[in-house]
């Protein structure tokens, strides 16, 4: 601030004709269209990332279900590139933890963060079955009914309302994950006006109406660890996948033939460069340079748990005549570099050095209510670039 004052001080003391701008206020002017700019830029970002605003920082202690870390890395490599498209049911996968913490099997999730044009393909009940606390030696029971059942949320009351989801027999010695399909009732759910989705858990062994406490334990989130909480988990599709393969069915790819040669141009001539200027001859051929994104530099680093970040790659070069095979051209880029080689029309420039294949990145991160989602997004990375 000192240094553009002592300037503007300069220029008064030198008796500059005209009009003397003044440097102070050239300064903000230009700091005020910056931060515009980047304003803009970071929610252009968001869009891509279908997201309305950033979501809120979280805080540091709380970690993402191993479930939903175990999924991210079946899917994609340390990039965040997606290894298979294949791979994952749709193109989001949502994680909700019990908001009741009830001391009996009952869970409370909240739901509000699903658009609503999200279409449920799969929803999953995650519980997980701990040690009894009695020996097993005496009881002559080896398995248990587990049942769940909706309640309505407005009422909460397992006696009055319920509807059963979902019934099958466990071992009552197991000890681990025990994932139950609730795809209908969520289904249902989401086209009512309710806000949660109210489950009950029953557990009885056959010919007896309940089971001990201490021989059949599910683990909850008041009194286990966090790694172990019951979870709702969502595998949905928002459309996006959907229109891009749409897109890409009515504009297919072309490829010319290896052998085919433009009529009427000979070997020769092809070997043979049209003039161009000076920046042109500067530019490298037609390829693929990093472009790494840092979700640290962009202020995401609080919410985005994995990837840290991505190579996005970009394309540059120039696509002079001849195009080799080596530069992947469309046949109407090879068209394109004969006409501008040859000057026959006037202001056809080169064709562009442009991505001519993309990958799909996956992004691990918290949501507005700290709920964790998994999200593909397709056409993040340049895989190859071509001349088009």
């Amino acid at each position: 601030m000192l240094t553009w004052l002592l300037v503007l001080l300069q220029l008064l003391r030198l008796g500059v004709s005209g009009p003397v701008v003044n440097p102070l206020e050239k300064y903000l002017t230009l700091a005020n269209e910056s931060d515009d700019v980047r304003s803009e830029a970071l929610k252009r970002l968001l869009e891509v990332f279908g997201m309305e605003d950033v979501p809120p920082a979280r805080a540091q202690q709380k970690q993402p279900p191993q479930y939903m870390l175990d999924l991210y890395n079946t899917v994609a490599d340390v990039d965040g590139v997606t290894k298979d498209p294949g791979l994952l049911q749709g193109n989001t996968v949502r994680s909700f933890f019990d908001k009741l913490h009830s001391e009996q099997i009952q869970f409370l999730f909240n739901l509000t963060t699903v658009a609503k044009n999200e279409k449920v393909l799969t929803a999953e009940l995650h519980l997980f079955k701990v040690r009894p606390q009695v020996s097993l030696a005496f009881n002559r029971h080896h398995f248990c009914q587990v049942s769940i059942y909706q309640l309505d949320n407005r009422q909460m009351n397992p006696q009055q309302n319920r509807r059963l989801l979902s019934s099958r027999l466990i071992p009552v010695h197991s000890i681990g994950w025990e994932v139950f399909s609730i795809t209908h009732a969520v289904r249902s759910w989401m086209l009512d006006e309710g806000n949660d989705l109210g489950l009950m858990v029953t557990v009885r062994t056959l010919g007896v109406s309940q089971v001990d406490s201490k021989l059949v334990r599910f683990a909850s989130g008041q009194d286990h660890h966090h790694s172990k909480q019951p979870m709702l988990v969502l595998f949905t599709d928002d459309g996006r996948r959907t229109a891009s393969l749409e897109s890409s069915l009515k504009e297919p790819e072309v490829r010319p033939a290896p052998s085919s040669r433009p009529h009427g141009l000979r070997p020769e001539d092809r070997r043979r460069r049209s003039p161009v200027s000076e920046d042109e001859e500067e530019l490298p051929p037609c390829q693929r340079f990093p472009l790494y994104v840092d979700f640290e530099e962009i202020g995401w680093s609080s919410w985005v748990v994995s990837p840290r970040g991505y190579n996005a790659y970009h394309c540059k070069g120039s696509c002079f005549f001849p195009l080799g095979q080596n530069m992947r051209p469309t046949n109407h880029a090879t068209v394109q570099s004969i006409i501008h080689a040859l000057k026959l029309t006037e202001g056809i420039s080169t064709p562009c050095c442009v991505p001519d294949k993309l990958f799909s990145i996956n992004l691990l991160y918290f949501d507005d209510d700290e709920n964790v989602v998994l999200k593909q997004y397709d056409d993040m990375v340049a895989a190859s670039c071509g001349c088009q």
